[in-house]
């Protein structure tokens, strides 16, 4: 009887054992792992309103698809231009940890990185399947990381978007020859702006939400800013009535996601998954969103409200052409890290022709049905 109750008051203290350990794995279990279900909610700034098409939706996209993929463990606060810090500072708010995360392009830091440009297009450059074979299988991904560390930008940068070609520019008169751009007004981007200068044009580099009033005021001439969907957002129409294509200075643009380097590096490794592959999608969700909504208001723009979608004549072209290749040589010669981007990029694009020029067609144009 003794030895039977030993042994059941033994079987009794180690089930209490057992039952009082249980929780304590648990817990140590929960505190070992690695913290992705930890919520987190990320403040971004962007130099985008989120109404604004394309740029406005793509970033909503982002913040949607990244809420959704994490199961509401990351959360993204969108803040339009001016709510935390103004448009042109999202780069130094960001790295300076003042605000978590931003949502711009890469070439309105051109006064700060002269390479910055090459990152969101080239003049005569690639349309947006090349560009992102440069960028995501290509050096062009590291390299751009690079650029913000070697400018001492305290920012995890992520190609987080990309656009179809642009138009090049809304004018009041018609541009026939080089010379009607001399002393001409104008409001124009990156490394583009830099070849209408060399062509005698007076650049006024503003944002966004500067360049409606600027014309209206008569600070500028012309401008150009993107696509015909964005750019009837801003209603350039009203002013100005020649609309000037192809858009030979961004046949694409990438969009960036800055995040601040101690927010990064303070994310779980499934969440930065998870955050760049909301990139990835609204890399695609851009391109598709952009390639589908521009033909209808090119026509709307004809057939309602008088303007002129306009070709530049070749002349035009070859002089532009010209201007550029003086440009990056230029550029290449005054600044060596331009010139490992240019250099790269070229080598690159060179690879690229040999496939690209045997596998694709012509792109199709109405005449062809």
């Amino acid at each position: 009887m003794p030895k039977k109750f030993l042994t059941l008051s033994t079987l009794a203290v180690l089930i209490s054992l057992l039952a009082a350990c249980k929780p304590a794995q648990q817990n140590s279990s929960s505190a070992g792992a690695e913290p992705s279900d930890r919520p987190i909610l990320i403040k971004l700034t962007s130099l985008f309103n989120q109404s604004a098409p394309i740029q406005g939706e793509s970033l909503k996209n982002l913040a949607k698809r990244v809420e959704t993929a994490s199961g509401g463990s990351i959360r993204i606060k969108l803040y339009d231009p001016g709510k935390l810090v103004a448009s042109m500072e999202v780069l130094d708010a960001v790295s300076a940890g003042k605000v978590d995360a931003g949502y711009a392009s890469p070439g309105f830091w051109m006064g700060k990185i002269p390479a910055a440009p090459l990152f969101t297009a080239v003049p005569f450059g690639p349309d947006s399947s090349e560009f992102l074979a440069w960028l995501l299988a290509g050096n062009g991904e590291k390299l751009f990381q690079e650029m913000y560390d070697r400018y001492d930008f305290n920012v995890k940068a992520i190609i987080c978007g990309m656009s179809p070609p642009e138009t090049s520019g809304w004018f009041a008169h018609e541009i026939k020859s080089p010379e009607d751009l001399q002393g001409l007004k104008i409001r124009f981007f990156g490394l583009g702006g830099s070849v209408m200068a060399k062509m005698g044009a007076s650049i006024n580099f503003l944002p966004p939400g500067e360049i409606f009033p600027a014309l209206e005021k008569g600070v500028i001439d012309a401008t150009e800013f993107a696509m015909p969907v964005m750019d009837e957002d801003l209603g350039f129409y009203k002013i100005v009535k020649y609309n000037y294509y192809p858009g030979w200075h961004q046949q694409t643009s990438a969009f960036e996601l800055l995040v601040n380097k101690k927010v990064w590096n303070g994310l779980s490794p499934t969440q930065q998954s998870i955050i760049e592959m909301g990139c990835r999608d609204t890399i695609v969700y851009s391109i598709a969103r952009g390639e589908a909504t521009q033909a209808d208001v090119m026509l709307r723009n004809e057939r309602e409200r008088g303007v002129k979608n306009t070709t530049w004549p070749p002349e035009m072209i070859n002089a532009l052409k010209q201007a550029w290749e003086e440009v990056a040589a230029e550029q290449s010669a005054a600044d060596p890290f331009f010139k490992k981007v240019y250099d790269d990029f070229s080598e690159f694009r060179k690879n690229y022709a040999i496939w690209g020029g045997k596998a694709y067609l012509p792109r199709a144009t109405s005449d062809s049905f």
